[in-house]
């Protein structure tokens, strides 16, 4: 996937402002994934990647990095938050505020949900997006993680 599934105006985006823009599919977090996560960042630690020590811990499994829900953040996004038309470029800016709030175990299926927060325009056809995000975790009531997500677009 290269990029947002869908595009709306901007006037559309801003009509969803304080309101939930879309949710994406469901990605299994497998043990393959959190071994390949660990490997490519270096972070080896037992409760990702050894199901014996961490079956032995109060997880009783082992549990994906928090930085690997984050970063499947952007695949989400492309699923469920349409692209503003006309865009000539966007980037992601970065987040005001990402909090872990539950582990993802191994062969769990998480989803985000995303709510537009706020809307930014300045000089030279930038805007700023603000999304509420929220990274659930199937059959659980606790999400992963919850962020506030800022994007710039240039249109």
């Amino acid at each position: 996937m290269q990029g947002p599934t869908r595009t709306m105006t901007l006037d559309e985006v801003k009509s969803y402002q304080g309101k939930e823009i879309g949710t994406s599919d469901w990605f299994l977090i497998d043990q393959n994934r959190i071994n390949a996560f660990a490997d490519i960042t270096e972070d080896h630690m037992f409760l990702h990647v050894n199901p014996e020590m961490a079956a032995k811990t109060p997880f009783g499994s082992t549990i994906a990095h928090g930085l690997l829900t984050l970063s499947m953040m952007p695949v989400m996004a492309y699923q469920a938050v349409p692209g503003v038309s006309g865009t000539k470029m966007g980037v992601n800016y970065g987040y005001n505020r990402v909090r872990f709030m539950a582990p993802v175990k191994v062969n769990k299926r998480i989803r985000g949900k995303f709510t537009v927060k706020s809307i930014a325009e300045s000089e030279g056809g930038k805007v700023q997006i603000a999304h509420e995000c929220a990274i659930e975790i199937e059959g659980e009531d606790k999400p992963a993680l919850l962020a506030e997500w800022v994007t710039m677009v240039w249109i």
